[in-house]
């Protein structure tokens, strides 16, 4: 029955559910958010996620170890960042066909490493919970914020810190100065090529935690195609937050909570088509991207490589 969604143990678990779901969203979206920041929009960012996802869930499962995991899916999303940032920097490839390149790159890279090293679906022993003294014992409130695993902290850390860095230090003035005004920028000093590279290098390792986030910490396995297109709905989060970290958060969080609502349709048995309830997040996705394109002006660079005169 549609009343189960207004008990307290479902709404609690929503919560618990939404705060937990918006990780992957946070580290990829953020990372996505300093890539267009600097003119650079990235739509390979799924391709990046699905191989920090195996990369990180197949050295943890072979050495035991989480963080080995965590390390694994940083190289290779910096890894496929450097590639990135060739193509569009170097050889100013147009972005979004490169991105889908990378994209499919990644689906079937992740694909055939499954098949060949695993060949089956096996788990891990992912991040536990955490307790936290005190807070964790917090009727309602302790069971939805504070019995969330340390991925889960370090996504919502990573907030504040991105907006610290985007706003209050020189290498985010130098961000958004090459994502505005690049020949402005150059002119100053501002090695264009340089902020790029970096921008979407770090795009690319925050997308391979946030893919690391699915496979040893929410759902400690790994399967094909497991992301099924996170990363396109990263990217509209960017657009929905005006390309804020604050906006990013909100939006994270709106389509995480969408997420946990549509599984705990299925989970209760209410009589809504599953085809409906799963359709949901991708149905929110296009309704963001149509708002976002009518209130937001993004960085004037964007997609536009930038070529120094001699």
């Amino acid at each position: 029955m549609i009343e189960d969604l207004f008990s307290t143990t479902v709404l609690v678990g929503i919560l618990a559910s939404g705060i937990r779901l918006a990780t992957p969203y946070l580290y990829a979206a953020i990372g996505e958010t300093f890539g267009q920041r600097s003119g650079v929009l990235n739509l390979g960012v799924d391709g990046q996620m699905l191989l920090g996802a195996f990369a990180a869930f197949y050295v943890a499962l072979t050495y035991q170890n989480l963080w080995l995991g965590i390390l694994a899916a940083i190289i290779v999303g910096g890894l496929m960042g450097l590639a990135m940032a060739y193509v569009t920097v170097n050889l100013q490839a147009q972005q979004g066909i490169s991105g889908i390149g990378f994209y499919l790159f990644g689906l079937g890279m992740s694909d055939l490493l499954f098949q060949k090293l695993l060949g089956t679906v096996e788990t891990v022993r992912g991040f536990p919970s955490l307790y936290i003294p005190f807070l964790s014992d917090i009727p309602f409130l302790g069971d939805i914020f504070f019995r969330q695993n340390i991925l889960v902290y370090l996504a919502y850390l990573l907030v504040p810190l991105a907006w610290f860095v985007m706003n209050k230090t020189t290498l985010g003035l130098k961000i958004r100065a090459v994502g505005e005004n690049p020949e402005a920028a150059d002119s100053l000093g501002v090695s264009v090529a340089r902020v790029r590279y970096f921008s979407i290098i770090l795009g690319g390792m925050l997308s391979g935690v946030a893919g690391a986030s699915m496979s040893i910490a929410l759902l400690n396995v790994f399967q094909q195609n497991m992301t099924s297109g996170l990363g396109f709905i990263a990217v509209a989060l960017v657009y929905f937050g005006g390309w804020r970290p604050g906006g990013v958060l909100l939006g994270a969080l709106l389509f995480s909570m969408v997420n946990a609502l549509q599984l705990w349709i299925q989970v209760k048995g209410i009589q809504i088509p599953s085809d409906f309830a799963v359709m949901m997040p991708y149905v929110l996705t296009i309704l963001v991207l149509v708002l976002a394109v009518q209130r937001v002006r993004p960085p004037s660079a964007l997609t536009k490589p930038f070529e120094r005169e001699s």
